[in-house]
């Protein structure tokens, strides 16, 4: 999946960036105070983005 679009349904599910990091950003979801890293590639895997979502408690992208 191509990270922007990944970045897209993070904010569509009310998750926040809170940082940038070296190799990664730092999202959270303000609901349940949970956050996670991102990779920042053009290409994410669709496995890490399914564990991303499961990590910040937010339902998977519907499309891939």
């Amino acid at each position: 999946m191509k990270r922007l679009d990944f970045e897209r349904h993070l904010i569509q599910n009310l998750c926040k960036l809170l940082r940038e990091g070296g190799n990664h950003s730092v999202w959270i979801n303000p609901k349940n105070d949970m956050h996670t890293a991102v990779p920042r590639h053009k290409e994410i895997d669709n496995q890490l983005c399914k564990n991303i979502c499961k990590q910040l408690g937010i339902p998977t992208p519907s499309t891939y």
